[in-house]
């Protein structure tokens, strides 16, 4: 799954850009291939298939912490206590929105969990350090391409032959791929370059968000008195990292207006 959802978007966005890295950046492109696609989404899936939804996400909402200590220890940014509060009342209000009594703990999908979580704040904050020389549309291609390659070998040892696809599967992975993966990471890059890591990835916390919302708008499910005050706990975290990144003495645009 890892796979198809990868190189092919991977292979399409290198048709569109025909820049291929050169020098240092073929090591670097590989590198953040396999912690932001390879192993993240190959653990995504693991944890995904093994652990309730909401288990899932509350285990990866552990991210934004890692990217506070990761950008200490590569960025030699200040950790902000705001910054650490805003990560746990986000962990918190993931947990209220889609935790439930009857949820199951496997260990193996727990640390499948926690290791994509790792990778991908690993990959948020060397992205950030290494700040590629090309575009974001080129610097996705090639971590997309770079990701799916390096799955191969590991498919062709590990997995069975898959089964015909229908369409449904085929309109399935090319959204995952083509929205899911290609558009979504290119927004991601893009924001990347120009906020904090810690800040990019508290936005995290608005995936259950979206997804209890829309099952609720959609699919007619209800909402508890404590899903409605994780709404408002994963607001407010967002917002108040979106604070913590903020420079010292710096004010919102619309206060300067003013």
């Amino acid at each position: 799954m890892s796979l198809l959802r990868a190189l092919p978007a991977g292979l399409l966005l290198l048709l569109l850009v025909r820049q291929l890295p050169h020098g240092i950046w073929w090591r670097r492109a590989f590198v953040l291939g396999a912690l932001n696609f390879s192993f993240f989404w190959a653990m995504l899936f693991v944890s995904a298939y093994r652990l309730p939804g909401g288990v899932a996400a509350t285990v990866g909402a552990v991210q934004p912490l890692i990217v506070i200590a990761l950008s200490r220890l590569v960025l030699a940014k200040q950790i902000r206590p705001l910054a650490v509060v805003a990560g746990l009342t986000g962990i918190f209000g993931v947990a209220l929105l889609v935790l439930t009594p009857r949820a199951a703990l496997d260990p193996i999908g727990i640390m499948a969990g926690l290791a994509g979580a790792v990778s991908m704040a690993f990959g948020t904050v060397l992205a950030r350090h290494w700040k590629p020389p090309v575009s974001s549309l080129t610097f996705t291609a090639w971590q997309l391409t770079a990701g799916g390659l390096l799955l191969i070998p590991l498919v062709l040892r590990l997995e069975p032959v898959p089964p015909v696809p229908t369409t449904e599967n085929v309109f399935g992975m090319a959204y995952l791929g083509l929205i899911g993966a290609a558009f979504t990471y290119l927004l991601w890059f893009r924001g990347l370059s120009r906020i904090e890591p810690s800040a990019a990835a508290s936005l995290g916390f608005l995936s259950p968000l979206v997804a209890t919302l829309l099952g609720w708008l959609l699919l007619g499910q209800s909402l508890t008195p404590l899903q409605i005050a994780g709404f408002v706990a994963v607001l407010a975290s967002v917002w108040i990292s979106q604070q913590a990144s903020l420079p010292a003495g710096a004010k919102p645009a619309g206060s300067r207006a003013a």
